[in-house]
């Protein structure tokens, strides 16, 4: 509690705590907002400007704007809650051995990471989507292999420090095993501030997935996301800009509500700034 009265003492933040919660109430509760199924054609309707009966009108398929927008945030945020539970899992196991171990271990799996930060990480990932074909799984694999490797990286290095600590060195005399000092004196250590950078990633991450989404890499038509209802819209630019609006909004509002909620949640964490200057 003392944590989250810190996190919300600033107004920047509240505000972002508040359309963050927003975007995941939406998400979740998306089929009992609206009474349209987000896949429902109906041609006789295409291009109808709002309306008591579509809210925010329709696309060029007749299909409801506002239901596809509402359902599109379950798309966009689920993917992205797997891609950084992913990431965080094999990141911990990865970086928290090679840290924790040293020697051999440590130089070969950070060549490993080496390898994979060496390329620009959405061209990777275009790559191995042409690999691997188009749809929402392959995304979600291609954009874990192109990002843990990063965060590997980091949790290496924090583990490097927490290991020399005194209360690790402490438990360690007393012969603590070793699983068990990884996981109960350093890797709490390391959760703070890797959430904080999992919290800062989820907007990167849908720019990624959403990006993918409009090249029509990922998420197919028709299935209602967010990048998939930029790229419907964009041959409709012109004449009915509030097609492409809607969505680019959604993704704005909630790539700025996390990247804020991140910079709040280091500053509640470590006010002082000693772990600063993270970034890629």
């Amino acid at each position: 509690m003392t944590l989250l009265r810190t996190l919300l003492s600033g107004r920047t933040t509240r505000l972002a705590f508040v359309a963050a919660c927003a975007v995941l109430l939406v998400a979740l509760f998306a089929p009992l907002l609206s009474s349209w199924d987000p896949d429902d054609i109906d041609l006789s309707q295409k291009l109808q400007a709002p309306s008591r009966e579509h809210l925010l009108g329709t696309d060029h398929l007749g299909r409801d704007v506002l239901a596809r927008l509402l359902h599109g945030a379950r798309a966009s945020l689920g993917s992205v809650a797997v891609i950084v539970a992913a990431i965080l899992l094999l990141s911990l196991s990865v970086g928290s051995v090679a840290g924790y171990a040293g020697g051999m271990v440590d130089a070969f799996l950070m060549r490993l990471c080496d390898t994979f930060l060496t390329f620009p990480t959405f061209i990777l990932a275009m790559f191995l989507i042409g690999i691997l074909g188009a749809g929402m799984t392959n995304v979600i694999l291609a954009i874990v292999c192109t990002h843990w490797a990063w965060y590997a990286r980091i949790i290496r290095g924090l583990v490097l420090s927490l290991k020399t600590r005194e209360h690790v060195l402490a438990a360690r005399v007393a012969g603590t095993g070793q699983f068990r000092l990884v996981m109960r004196h350093i890797l709490p250590g390391v959760f703070p501030q890797i959430l904080v950078l999992a919290t800062l990633d989820i907007g990167h991450m849908m720019l990624h997935v959403s990006g993918l989404s409009f090249l029509g890499l990922g998420v197919q038509p028709p299935t209602a996301e967010w990048g998939v209802m930029i790229n419907d819209a964009r041959q409709y630019i012109w004449t009915q800009p509030q097609l492409l609006f809607y969505p680019g909004l959604a993704i704005f509002v909630t790539v700025m509500a996390f990247n804020l909620l991140g910079d709040g949640l280091r500053d509640a964490l470590d006010p002082v700034g000693e772990t600063g200057g993270w970034g890629k």
